[in-house]
């Protein structure tokens, strides 16, 4: 074990929020005021854009009863971005700005808290920081409701989100029995190519039936056949209730949704959305049936208030780990899980290399999605379900949640 170095730590958080990224930093914060190694916390403002303008904000000098509400508290409290640093080895313009950051405020310890791009950053900026020569460990948190980085079982942030499809579609199927007319509703979830988060809908049926139809971007689609088995569905029940992500595509790589257009954000990802409004209409005009678009949207990922315990202590712990790690000399890595199934369930965490995570996606296994390529076997349900046990202890004032007020006291 190395000896740790004497130093500030700073955090940043970066890409789409979970409704459990701010318990990973719960973790990190608390870690590192701990610490009597790290002379300083400080929260990057806007992710790695606060490393990069200078632009960071003073943890230690925030309430404390304030940073005790972050695990409860939805969205990203010091901000995120979307931002590709510079490859240092074509340009190294970026990692210097971070460099001169680092110097500045004598910064030993850096954690990112984001998906796979933001394990790239984090990459990027340890091997810079190792070719000059500046002693600084770092280290990533993972963090995405897409539930798609390699190496760990499943990531901070998908099981609450999960949590919130399942109820979310039980609450659905509900509605849709309420009238004698026959309906069919397609509700869209997010995943440009990973289907975990749209095969969360299945754990729905594990107390009745609610979802008929499941479509992931794991297997091609087929508009006609799609059609039939929307058909047969409605002729069997009268009704049909079908999830579907965002990413489906046909068999030559394009998206089925009819709103990819050519804007991205920072890393070149194309936005998707409007693929439950065009699946509903194509039903209506091809079956002449009633039916519904829904699409669940932003509120899949900031539904604190159906948080699964068991994301956020283990989103805390993650962000705990990380700083142990890092003082114990670690660097260049991301924190992970390995979970065990076979007796209860059981997690623990262990270290990924950053080389091996970053850009990498890591999709539904192919055996867990039935042949017809229109639902998910119970493997899947066995794997998700231990990951949305348990309730939110989140503070409620006149009815309505307390989320963190952090101040945002910026380092000079």
């Amino acid at each position: 074990m190395a000896e740790p170095l004497k130093g500030a730590l700073i955090l940043g958080q970066s890409g789409g929020p979970t409704s459990v990224i701010n318990a990973s930093a719960y973790g990190i914060i608390r870690a590192g005021l701990e610490a009597d190694a790290i002379t300083k916390v400080y929260g990057a403002h806007y992710g790695i854009l606060g490393v990069l303008n200078d632009d960071l904000m003073i943890m230690d000098e925030e309430p404390a009863e304030e940073i005790e509400r972050l695990p409860y508290t939805p969205a990203s409290a010091l901000g995120s971005c979307r931002h590709k640093i510079k490859d240092p080895a074509v340009d190294d313009s970026d990692c210097r700005k971070i460099l001169e950051t680092f110097r500045k405020y004598n910064v030993r310890y850096f954690v990112y808290n984001g998906g796979n791009d933001s394990m790239d950053t984090c990459n990027k900026v340890s091997k810079y920081m190792k070719s000059v020569g500046y002693d600084c460990r770092i280290m990533g948190v993972p963090k995405t409701i897409d539930n798609d980085l390699f190496g760990t079982d499943h990531c901070p942030g998908y099981g609450s989100a999960a949590k919130y499809i399942a109820t979310s579609v039980m609450e659905v199927a509900r509605d849709t029995m309420v009238y004698e007319s026959g309906v069919v509703s397609v509700i869209e979830c997010m995943g440009r190519h990973a289907g975990w988060l749209t095969a969360a809908a299945a754990l729905a049926n594990t107390e009745e039936p609610c979802v008929d139809l499941i479509y992931l971007p794991e297997r091609d689609f087929d508009m006609d056949q799609f059609l039939n088995d929307v058909a047969k569905c409605y002729e069997e029940k009268g009704d049909c209730i079908v999830c579907v992500s965002e990413g489906i595509h046909y068999a030559d790589g394009r998206f089925v949704s009819e709103a990819e257009t050519s804007a991205t954000d920072g890393f070149g990802h194309a936005q998707l959305g409007g693929l439950a409004a065009k699946l509903a209409d194509i039903i209506h005009k091809k079956l002449g049936v009633k039916t519904r678009a829904i699409e669940f949207s932003l509120l899949q990922r900031c539904a604190a208030h159906i948080a699964s315990r068991t994301d956020i202590q283990e989103a805390i712990l993650a962000g705990r780990t990380a700083v142990q790690a890092m003082l114990a000399g670690e660097t260049d890595k991301m924190v992970g899980f390995v979970c065990d199934r076979t007796n209860g369930y059981q997690c623990r965490t262990e270290l990924f290399d950053l080389a091996s995570v970053a850009n990498f996606e890591k999709k539904m296994p192919l055996e867990w999605i039935n042949e017809a390529g229109n639902g998910v076997f119970y493997d899947f349900v066995d794997y998700a379900r231990p990951l949305i046990q348990g309730e939110t202890s989140v503070d409620m004032k006149a009815g309505i949640p307390r989320f963190a007020r952090l101040k945002r006291i910026r380092a000079r």
